[in-house]
């Protein structure tokens, strides 16, 4: 029931020194502890700078007045241009060493956000807060502007002005303490008016986020190969621009009134800013027309009030900066400390090993996504008996898929457990479940690399002989030792533009070697063979079968003679097991499968007609 009243916004889990904390006990842990160290030089040596400008000047005034020799007012000038270059040289070297580091930073930040996205918890996935958090989680990475790097800059110059704020408030204490007071007053109003104007954007970083998210997957599908065929024989280009359109419309909207927000904020602190200046000034004016100071120390005292409301702007500028970072990199944190639903170092550990016999079941599972009206599955029981062949068949919907999702663990049942001898997955590690497979879907991915990499699934440690060997079995030796690089030959041109092109029966080769380099208990082809015909499917399965025996394998097709072979076929319907029997059982009962297998049948014949009648 809808009670009219707004729900209050999120505030960010972390503060704006706890993240500045974490950002230098990143740099400190990651081996970048010249990171803060040598901000923190940078910060003394541009108080150094500054007092060394602030006083030369007077120095050389009061030098002057006092009627010096001229080498002597040479050698205070030569004193003051030596200490400024190599201060100057000093705040060079740094600047110029320091750089580095702080990409070292950030890129660790990129590495964390990355084995999160690649480790996250597969429902997480599809989960659209996550897909926001990790959107804008990115956003904050991305740059070298990026928060997670220009926050160094802030700190550095955050301490630069609190320092030069202490030694010109100790100067000016001398002349005038009221001085302080009306420059803090006026500063603490400041900071307050410009902190609210920093929140909006994280109290309203949903709608931020909604945006981007959109803007970003119009882009992709506009530049996917894949897609190039549909935009162009539908015609879609115009359709996939007005959408952007509409997007980039809400996300100009969205930062037009953000910057509403931050020009007002502008506008009180310019005005608090004049006032602040317009008292100090007055009082310093009256002090030289009653006690009549001399020219240096006016020169001093005048350039003293004029920097010291410059270090007051500048921590005001950089605590509202500040700020403005510490929510980004809260959102890093936030992100990166996403809930798991699934158990990873805290479950029980899985090694596999050779030999060992491995039993799944389903006890009474159902499932049901978020924010459906009715179960996927329902009530399904069901027990894959180690080296047992099932195929699991029914019509498009009839829930295939999900079942195998289940059984490889990347779904939990909504009802009921899924156990791996015995014992209820959840309890397990669940990267060390996944470990239990060798799996082949629908949407499988060629890596931009070698062909050995493609088949062992990683950079280092490749064993080659066995490479080889799952390459051999799987039809493609005469392939790839034909090509001058051999296994070293580069796939995908997205990225590499003399890599090869392999067709969709190599590719359903490559997919299978790689099953093969695996060697897990369990295989599992979830129709990765749908695009080819159904001759050529059931060829590629019967090589599955033939190259896997003795493991437990399960095959999902539409095409019921492609899993004829199998031990126990599975008959899906309406998200319950419909029929379970061997292909000639299921013929024998005259029920749905026999039904749609007759149906079907009559296409797989050779030189059947499409509209041939009984």
């Amino acid at each position: 029931m809808n009670t009219g009243k707004k729900e209050k916004p999120a505030k960010p889990k972390y503060g704006m020194w706890q993240n500045s904390w974490c950002m230098v006990k990143l740099a400190w842990t990651t081996g970048e502890k010249k990171v803060p160290v040598m901000g923190l030089l940078l910060a003394l040596l541009t108080v150094a700078t500054n007092l060394l400008n602030l006083t030369i000047s007077p120095a050389i005034l009061a030098a002057v007045e006092r009627r010096v020799s001229v080498a002597e007012l040479v050698g205070t000038i030569a004193a003051f241009v030596l200490a400024l270059m190599l201060v100057a040289a000093a705040t060079e070297y740094i600047q110029n060493n320091v750089l580095y580091g702080r990409i070292s930073v950030r890129m660790e930040w990129i590495a964390r956000l990355h084995k999160k996205a690649a480790t996250t918890s597969y429902p997480n996935l599809f989960d659209e807060a996550y897909q926001k958090m990790n959107a804008k989680a990115q956003d904050c990475v991305c740059s070298n502007r990026a928060s997670t790097e220009a926050i160094w800059t802030t700190l550095t110059d955050l301490t630069a002005n609190i320092l030069g704020f202490l030694v010109y408030a100790a100067l000016l204490c001398t002349v005038q303490p009221l001085l302080i007071v009306v420059v803090l007053a006026t500063t603490a109003l400041s900071y307050f008016v410009g902190n609210f104007a920093n929140e909006w954007g994280y109290r309203h970083r949903e709608e931020e986020a909604e945006a981007e998210k959109q803007m970003s997957y119009l882009t992709r599908r506009a530049w996917d190969l894949t897609a190039a065929k549909d935009i162009r024989i539908f015609g879609l280009r115009p359709w996939l621009e007005q959408l952007h359109g509409k997007a980039m419309a809400a996300y100009r909207a969205f930062h037009k009134r953000a910057q509403g927000v931050y020009l007002w904020a502008g506008i009180v602190d310019l005005l608090l800013t004049f006032a602040r200046n317009a008292v100090a000034y007055a009082y310093l004016i009256g002090l030289v027309l009653r006690n009549g100071l001399g020219v240096s120390e006016f020169l001093l005292y005048f350039s003293a009030v004029s920097g010291f409301t410059t270090w007051v702007s500048g921590i005001l500028d950089g605590a509202h900066t500040l700020h403005k970072q510490s929510l980004e990199i809260s959102t890093v944190r936030e992100y990166l400390e996403y809930p798991e639903p699934f158990r990873f170092a805290s479950g029980a550990p899985i090694a596999p090993e050779e030999g060992k016999d491995y039993e799944l079941r389903l006890d009474d599972v159902s499932f049901r996504y978020p924010g459906a009206t009715a179960d996927t599955l329902s009530h399904i029981c069901l027990r894959l008996r180690p080296g047992e062949k099932l195929a699991v068949v029914g019509l498009n919907g009839a829930g295939k898929t999900t079942l195998v999702k289940l059984l490889c663990g990347f779904l939990d049942p909504t009802e009921g457990r899924v156990l791996l001898n015995g014992r209820d997955i959840r309890e397990f590690n669940r990267a060390d479940y996944y470990s239990l497979f060798s799996a082949v879907f629908q949407d499988f991915t060629v890596l931009a690399d070698s062909v050995a990499v493609n088949v062992a699934q990683r950079g280092e440690g490749v064993d080659m002989a066995r490479v080889r060997e799952c390459i051999e079995k799987a039809g493609l030796r005469g392939k790839f030792e034909s090509l001058p690089d051999g296994y070293d030959t580069k796939l995908n041109r997205e990225v590499y533009e003399q890599a090869v092109q392999l067709s969709g029966g190599e590719t359903q080769r490559l997919m299978l070697a790689r099953a093969l380099y695996k060697d897990a208990p369990f295989v599992v082809l979830d129709e990765p063979t749908a695009a080819l015909d159904p001759i050529a499917e059931a060829d590629m399965y019967r090589r599955y079968d033939d190259l896997t025996g003795g493991k437990s394998s399960i095959f999902i097709s539409h095409r019921l003679a492609s899993t004829r072979f199998c031990d126990r076929i599975l008959m899906l319907s309406g998200g319950c097991i419909a029929e379970e029997g061997t292909h000639e059982e299921l013929l024998q009962r005259q029920g749905e499968y026999a039904a749609l297998f007759e149906v079907q049948s009559r296409y797989y014949k050779e030189g059947a007609e499409p509209n041939e009648k009984e």
